[in-house]
């Protein structure tokens, strides 16, 4: 499925925060700088055509690494300014900033450098701070450390440059776009010049690394990059030296790889015999504000001195394309889902213990005797019921602890009701049967309801005398049987308001599934089938219920037969989702929520889905869809359902995509407006 749609601004990845970085891997000539000057400028070339804004390549990759004694002849130092002389020039005509390494000359010593460079202009020479001098290295018999270099400058190339360690670069004309340079040893110091960088304002970190392979040598620089990158709210881009490199006693694998945030984008093919150049988009938007929402980071820079009045900041002239050049990542569309088969049954099984434990513990805390659920046969229901059978069984008591009750309104279907008693049997909970019909037309007829007088009205009030009947059932059964009533209302449910206030699915002694998306929810009743949790007839039914449409049941079926349908109303839940994970865990603006989910699920046939994701359940949306569920979720989300969470129970958090607790990570007026974020939508989308 594709989009027919104004391909302007709103397709452009740098108009939503993104900057394109490669970590390049060329292949070398030991000692031949204008040879591999000339494989330089080729992989730039490719990089401007693929749209990309920044290369990093190898450590001495003018000189290659590998040539021990050579590194101290002037022919070959020569050499290498003349070959830097050539991608400075060709760079002219460019658009990627170039981070190449070279050996350079300064003041009677040599220093292992990174030379910054933009459009023909040398933005500055970055010298290696840590120089190995260990095992198979043997650093200090060459090069000069850069430690307290600053404030420096260099002549090179015709050009008067900075140089030093203290040197930060930042498009003047892309927002973010501020990157700091550090060279192998330096990241594998306890605390890498990049950290300093980061606490300065840097959002790229960019590591030119020789570093030769050994076993077991790629996870722990893959480990290292993937820390650097969480602990300093960063990316990281890494390129080791790789094919060419001279082998008289050590190997070289080329590994190149970005992360983000503690995430690996993307990885080069290790050992390849040719030039690579492995490219992805980073967000940093996305990386300034999770900064903005962490204290620690803020803290961590003050506490340091405030670096970046230690830095210089190079501004240059980026002139980005903005084009509409695709988008280089990988977009997920459940965010909430765990989304490597590797590491499913793990967050399964964390995310569903995280539940049970809390539940226990809160239900020992009370001295309740009985914990009291309504058992729709829906998702929501289901699962919290097959969390305090758990419960239970952790707590070394029978599942007839609980009491189960269902309770047919005006619009249960025989299908869900016939779920609910067969799961309530199948997990051997005390099961009960409560007709609210009775209740409810009483209750209708006295409030002068037109369906009191045998009227098909089926209004608000309608369905919530329904909804309020059952909570307010639950919790006098709760008094009469020295119980404790467990809620069943999701995150999703909760971010779009939809549950009835005060008396009705909105309260509960202990909301247990409120830090648990519907998308998420859903993969951990199929988890709990497929890891043999509860026994097979069991994992039928829960099946059965997994393969029932989504509905609150409160409206009786039209001429058809058709069915109230909530996805119908309140838009699909795996966008709601969507929308919900980068708006409350990063704060995102509207037009890239948009952005993010037209990538993610414009064409079901492009891209992973979950694990054993059902073939027949793969959706895709265009934008035109994207747009109208994404404004209700807004003014849904920021404006009429707030004060249903201000007053929730308590309720444990699960996901890292956050929860929305007023004690927790969500505190917000219950009288706000969806304007602004409205506004940005119909300013950021085309048409």
């Amino acid at each position: 499925m594709t989009d027919s749609i104004d391909r302007g601004g709103f397709a452009a990845f740098h108009n939503h925060g993104f900057v394109r970085v490669a970590a390049a891997t060329p292949i070398v000539a030991t000692a031949d700088p204008l040879t591999n000057a000339a494989a330089t400028i080729a992989l730039a070339r490719q990089g401007d055509a693929d749209g990309v804004d920044l290369i990093v390549y190898p450590e001495l990759g003018i000189s290659s690494y590998a040539i021990d004694d050579l590194h101290l002849q002037d022919a070959l130092l020569d050499g290498v300014v003349a070959a830097l002389g050539r991608v400075v020039e060709a760079s002219a005509s460019l658009a990627p900033v170039l981070l190449v390494g070279a050996p350079i000359r300064r003041n009677g010593r040599l220093y292992n450098c990174a030379v910054a460079i933009s459009r023909g202009r040398i933005l500055g020479v970055v010298p290696k701070l840590f120089l190995p001098n260990y095992r198979e290295y043997y650093e200090k018999r060459w090069f000069a450390s850069g430690a307290q270099m600053r404030g420096m400058e260099i002549d090179l190339c015709g050009q008067r440059v900075p140089f030093g360690i203290d040197l930060l670069f930042a498009a003047e004309d892309l927002p973010d776009f501020i990157f700091h340079i550090e060279i192998c040893e330096d990241y594998w110091s306890p605390i890498p010049p990049s950290t300093e960088g980061a606490l300065a304002g840097a959002l790229i970190l960019c590591n030119l690394s020789a570093s030769n392979i050994v076993v077991g040598k790629a996870a722990e620089r893959a480990m290292l990059c993937a820390s650097q990158s969480a602990r300093a709210i960063a990316a990281y881009v890494y390129s080791a030296a790789g094919p060419g490199e001279s082998t008289t006693d050590l190997s070289w694998d080329g590994q190149g790889m970005v992360h983000e945030l503690g995430d690996q984008l993307i990885g080069s093919e290790r050992f390849a015999d040719e030039a690579q150049l492995c490219t992805v988009d980073v967000d940093v938007e996305k990386i300034r504000l999770e900064r903005m929402r962490t204290p620690t980071f803020n803290d961590a820079a003050t506490i340091a001195g405030h670096p970046e009045t230690r830095f210089r900041r190079i501004g240059f002239d980026h002139r980005p394309h903005g084009r509409d050049a695709g988008l280089k990542r990988s977009v997920r569309r459940f965010p909430y889902v765990p989304n490597r088969p590797d590491q499913l049954d793990q967050d399964c099984y964390e995310a569903f213990n995280i539940q049970v434990h809390a539940l226990t513990k809160r239900f020992t805390s009370t001295g309740a005797k009985t914990m009291v659920i309504g058992v729709s046969g829906g998702l929501d229901s289901t699962h919290a019921l097959i969390v305090a059978a758990k419960a239970c069984d952790r707590l070394g008591l029978p599942r007839s602890t609980i009491l189960g009750f269902t309770m047919p309104g005006f619009a249960t279907s025989e299908g869900t009701r016939s779920n609910a008693w067969a799961l309530m049997r199948a997990i051997g909970i005390t099961a009960e049967e409560i007709d609210i019909r009775p209740a409810a037309r009483q209750m209708l007829s006295d409030m002068g309801h037109p369906f009191g007088r045998g009227e098909p009205v089926y209004d608000i009030a309608f369905e919530n005398v329904q909804a309020g009947l059952r909570t307010d059932y639950l919790f006098r059964l709760a008094n009469q049987r020295g119980g404790f009533v467990i809620g069943t209302g999701d995150l999703s449910e909760l971010a779009l308001g939809w549950c009835t206030y005060g008396v009705g699915d909105q309260m509960s002694h202990y909301g247990v599934n409120s830090g648990v998306p519907k998308t998420l929810m859903q993969y951990l009743i199929r988890w709990t089938v497929k890891t043999g949790q509860f026994d097979e007839a069991t994992g039928a039914i829960l099946t059965a219920i997994l393969n029932t449409e989504i509905s609150p049941e409160l409206v009786p079926a039209d001429e058809t037969g058709e069915m109230q349908s909530t996805q119908d109303k309140i838009g699909p839940y795996e966008l709601n989702d969507f929308f919900l994970y980068y708006t409350l865990r990063y704060g995102l603006p509207p037009s890239k929520v948009a952005f993010l989910a037209w990538h993610a699920w414009r064409d079901a046939a492009a891209g992973s889905w979950p694990i054993d994701f059902p073939e027949g359940a793969r959706n895709a949306y265009d934008l035109a869809t994207i747009r109208r569920w994404l404004e209700s979720f807004l003014v849904r989300f920021f404006q009429t359902s707030q004060f249903k969470r201000s007053a929730m129970p308590n309720g444990p958090k699960v996901s890292a995509g956050g929860a929305l607790s007023p004690r927790g990570d969500w505190r917000a007026p219950s009288d706000s407006r969806a304007n602004a974020w409205v506004e940005e939508l119909d300013r950021g989308l085309p048409g």
